[in-house]
């Protein structure tokens, strides 16, 4: 066995502390330039049931829709830039398409649509691209972007009718592909849905209670004791319900808590599951600032949010890595005096995080 298979693949954690009520925060920009999420994870400790206001919120983030075997090409249909590439945001991504052998489609809110295609299918395509960031020694991995709002690509223009007939003509590229529209909704999404086969999709919610949870020492927004990356693992083995606790007769972790930790006698742990909209995770961190106003309650919430692992771009439109892991999510650790932690994770390959 080669040995870096032994070593656990590198990742990227950038950490940054702020206010909301910082005039400069970036907060909503960040949350924004990570379009396609598939779990938001939210911790309330000293809680084992979310108040009505909370559950309302993860109650009402946005449905969408998944599309099967759609032609690529119907992306560029005049009648759905028209209704819903121009009129707002466009949130679609290819449905179990894996980024390091097959081809994946996205097309994000500002109208860009990116393809990630294989040597083979770009060449019969037809159309200019370029090598992507994470070839190994050959070029064998092709990156087409194109935005669909730029004159350029207007309908009936050269470069339009160029891509179109690749995708119709050439490769005829189809792909299952989850879509979600803010804020039109599915109305502005029913010429397209009509001619295919499509479903609709409440995101899923699931809560589960936890009891006597070792966690950090968070009572104050003081964590410089406290390392990042294990604060993150912490996180993670939490939201998979996996014990910190590290006694001799488990064999299944050897995750500790990080030092000092403290003891709380029950926590709720809520996960979202879909297509999510950086509009609905905004919404939520909205409602947990207002929770945490309470004052008799604990005085920090943790909110995880996962991007897709297969999607073509991750932060941004910057192009997501092939290789190794397929991180990029991020952690908000949010506490009653309107500071937070922000923790932004991607692989050690990918662009940074903003």
């Amino acid at each position: 066995m080669r040995a870096e298979l032994d070593q656990t693949p590198r990742s990227l954690l950038v950490s940054e502390r702020s206010s909301f009520r910082d005039q400069k925060t970036r907060i909503r920009a960040q949350v924004e330039q990570l379009h396609f999420n598939y779990k938001v994870s939210v911790l309330l400790p000293e809680c084992c049931s979310a108040p009505p206001h909370l559950d309302s919120i993860f109650n009402t983030f946005n449905s969408f829709y998944l599309i099967r075997n759609l032609p690529v090409y119907e992306l560029l249909d005049k009648n759905f830039l028209e209704t819903a590439v121009y009129q707002g945001s466009v949130y679609g991504v290819s449905y179990r398409t894996r980024i390091d052998e097959d081809n994946c489609v996205a097309l994000t809110p500002k109208g860009h649509l990116t393809l990630s295609l294989d040597k083979d299918s770009f060449e019969i395509l037809g159309v200019e691209g370029k090598p992507s960031r994470f070839n190994h020694r050959t070029k064998c991995r092709f990156v087409v972007s194109v935005d669909l709002t730029d004159s350029s690509m207007a309908p009936g223009g050269r470069g339009y009718q160029r891509l179109l007939t690749g995708l119709r003509s050439r490769l005829q590229l189809k792909t299952d592909f989850l879509l979600s529209h803010y804020p039109g909704g599915g109305a502005s999404l029913q010429a397209l849905l009509s001619r295919y086969d499509w479903s609709e999709h409440r995101p899923q919610i699931s809560r589960h209670t936890l009891t006597d949870l070792s966690c950090p020492a968070l009572l104050t927004s003081d964590l410089q004791s406290c390392d990042p990356h294990s604060f993150m693992e912490w996180v993670g083995a939490v939201d998979a319900n996996v014990s910190c606790e590290n006694s001799s007769s488990s064999f299944l972790s050897s995750l500790v808590c990080p030092e000092p930790r403290t003891t709380v006698s029950r926590a709720l742990s809520v996960s979202v599951c879909g297509l999510l909209l950086p509009h609905d995770v905004h919404r939520l961190i909205q409602e947990i600032r207002c929770y945490l106003e309470q004052p008799h309650l604990e005085s920090w919430v943790c909110l995880t949010v996962h991007g897709y692992a297969d999607s073509p771009v991750s932060w941004g439109d910057n192009e997501h890595s092939v290789l190794k892991g397929g991180e990029n999510f991020y952690s908000l650790l949010m506490f009653q005096d309107d500071t937070y932690h922000l923790h932004l994770a991607t692989g050690a390959h990918d662009t940074c995080p903003p």
